[in-house]
């Protein structure tokens, strides 16, 4: 996601005026980047509720409208702004949000026993890729469908548009969103004041929609309409789809702007803009087939399509990237193999472009479009990956009050059940139209964990294995110095994942060259459980003999590994490191299936496969490939 500076309250000049400019600055970014897909669902989340309420052949008469109309309102006054903006705002990993950040602190207050919050942080990422395809596809397909508003002739032209809009906004994610980005807070602005002055005439015309901040006109509506209503709570749940972007973006933005940005321009908005389009229906029920776009005069018509479609790019653009920063967070964890990660500015590290990434979804996103080719029937598939995820955020959010806040167990039970429940039902109304479109989040989110549980579970068997046949370092360094082989010059940094144990390498080139080099390193990288690491902490230096050092570099998981810029830091330790008279050595591992494997035939062959797939480590650490030694072996598993 677009990337600024974390907090609010530093500017660079440090007086109050930079620290207010700062601050309104972050604000308006919020408003392009965290509100961008929330900020879309009034184009269909009203007439989607309405048209399931009705389904079953009843009218959309005032009960009916205000009931859904109440239900939207405590929607966004209960789950986003209570849960999210005052609760789940605070519960911040050094600064960073989201659910893979959220694992990260959950995991490390439970410390052995966090089995379980990793995997619900496996199937919070698995089910966030769902709605990073779903929301390009459904958010741009019902803006393009404003036209039809216009005219019934651009019917056959609405997937064609849609499609060459999708490919196009890929297609220039490679050149990086900081330019684009910058008009992404100032356009959404306008947007939403549109928002609230398309719904604002309505209701002077029909001001009884107000009583739809009674909670009971809600209520009223569940108990009266049975399993239609339950069915119905499905529709409701689009108006707060997005919401986890609140807290995926905190880093960004920090919480000041993201709270000050929802509730004195997005949340009154909204609210304006469903009120609106219920006074709307309310005066004209035939006005349900489009309720957003007939809030407008006919003059005002293609204008708000240019806006909404310019608004859903913006929208779908925070989600891409979202995905980019969830899989490089995922990669640090030892989630995924390591994908090509380009850095598309030098000033901000957020903005990076990962070209494989981008084009799963976008073959994803385009299969979406040809399978459902409408907004509504997308719309079904919608709210099974957001009501997923957020069950899973209140699940591990009930960890962090307890264990990280100190809360007692009764008090972290109490303040996350409400929200818990109202969570489950959501994913319940949802699991309903899994015929319907549902299943596809599902299957998606499914194929996204057996990947992600295939590579951990690999990894770590081919590390244990790896580590049984390597001997222990330090005997090998005693041996080589009191007994040393032919020295030339310069120094040897091999790589390894196993700090103890002499890197595979290192045996080769022994065993090959017959040669050492007179300094040696031992380099393992590790992925610490906070988003970023402090400079000072960066490099840990601890000799083991006259020629050998072992040289520990750790990253946080929002960071991309820079070997050649962290090795750098370790001058201010004494090694006089100069990357033009080093040589790196790695080793490359090829894998076959063993005849006896602790892994199923299919999981083997597809941990085989990824490993093949996995990014060169020369390119992931950003090493000069012209410093690079690779050295092959082969290794049944």
């Amino acid at each position: 996601m677009a990337s600024v500076s974390a907090d609010p309250a530093v500017a660079p000049d440090g007086s109050e005026h930079g620290r207010k400019h700062s601050f309104w600055a972050l604000t308006i970014g919020s408003i392009g980047v965290v509100y961008g897909d929330i900020g879309t669902s009034p184009l269909y989340a009203l007439r989607e509720s309405v048209l399931a309420a009705t389904s079953g052949g009843g009218l959309a008469n005032e009960p009916v409208v205000l009931g859904l109309l109440s239900l939207i309102i405590w929607a966004l006054f209960v789950v986003v702004t209570a849960k999210y903006v005052i609760i789940l705002l605070r519960a911040d990993n050094n600064g960073e949000g989201g659910t893979l950040a959220l694992m990260a602190l959950a995991s490390r207050a439970l410390g052995r026993s966090s089995g379980l919050v990793i995997l619900l942080g496996v199937i919070s990422g698995a089910l966030f890729y769902g709605d990073a395809i779903i929301t390009p596809a459904l958010s741009v397909l019902s803006a393009v469908e404003g036209l039809k508003v216009v005219t019934p002739h651009f019917d056959a032209y609405v997937v064609p548009i849609t499609v060459v809009i999708l490919v196009a906004l890929f297609a220039v994610q490679s050149r990086g969103t900081a330019k684009v980005a910058a008009f992404f807070g100032p356009l959404t602005v306008v947007w939403f004041i549109a928002l609230a002055v398309g719904g604002l005439w309505h209701i002077g015309q029909n001001p009884q929609v107000l009583y739809a901040f009674n909670p009971w006109y809600g209520i009223n509506f569940l108990i009266h309409h049975g399993i239609i209503a339950f069915y119905t709570l499905g529709a409701v749940f689009l108006c707060v789809t997005g919401c986890e972007a609140l807290y995926a973006d905190l880093g960004h933005f920090g919480r000041g702007p993201i709270r000050f940005a929802w509730l004195t321009l997005v949340l009154p908005a909204l609210l304006l803009n469903y009120l609106g389009q219920g006074a709307l229906v309310l005066a004209n029920p035939k006005a349900i087939e489009n309720p957003f776009f007939l809030l407008f005069p006919d003059w005002a018509l293609l204008p708000m399509v240019l806006l909404a479609t310019a608004a859903t790019v913006i929208a779908s653009q925070a989600v891409i990237t979202g995905a980019y920063s969830l899989t490089r967070q995922a990669i640090q964890l030892g989630l995924l193999p390591r994908f090509e990660i380009r850095h598309t500015s030098e000033a901000l590290a957020g903005q990076i472009f990962m070209p494989r990434v981008n084009s799963l979804l976008l073959v994803g996103v385009l299969l979406l479009v040809a399978l459902f080719r409408s907004s509504s029937a997308l719309a079904s598939a919608y709210g099974i990956a957001v009501t997923g995820t957020m069950v899973v955020t209140a699940m591990m959010a009930f960890v962090v009050i307890w264990k990280v806040w100190r809360w007692p167990v009764v008090a972290a039970a109490a303040l996350i059940a409400p929200f818990l429940f109202i969570d489950l039902t959501f994913l319940t109304a949802n699991l309903l139209k899994i015929f319907e479109g549902g299943w596809m989040p599902l299957v998606l989110g499914a194929i996204v964990m057996v990947v992600m549980y295939t590579w951990r579970r690999g990894s770590r068997l081919l590390f244990d294995k790896t580590r049984k046949l390597e001997i222990p370092l330090e005997g090998l360094v005693a041996g080589l110095e009191k007994k040393p082989p032919q020295r030339v010059p310069g120094t040897a940094v091999f790589l390894t994942s196993d700090p103890q144990s002499a890197p595979t390498a290192l045996m080769h080139s022994l065993k090959h060259y017959k040669v050492l080099h007179e300094k040696n390193v031992i380099l393992t990288i590790e992925t610490a459980d906070t988003p970023r690491i402090n400079p000072a902490e960066r490099v840990r230096i601890e000799p083991v003999g006259e020629t050998f050092s072992r040289v520990v570099l750790r990253f946080g998981f929002m960071e991309t590994p820079n070997v050649p810029k962290a090795l750098a830091v370790a001058r201010k330790l004494g090694w006089q490191f100069d990357i033009m008279s080093t040589s790196f050595f790695l080793s490359r591992r090829a894998l076959k299936p063993a005849a006896k494997s602790d892994m199923p035939r299919w999981q083997d062959r597809l941990f085989i496969g990824l490993t093949r797939s996995a990014n060169d480590a020369t390119d992931y650490f950003q090493i000069p490939t012209g410093r690079v030694v690779e050295v092959g072996t082969q290794v049944t598993i």
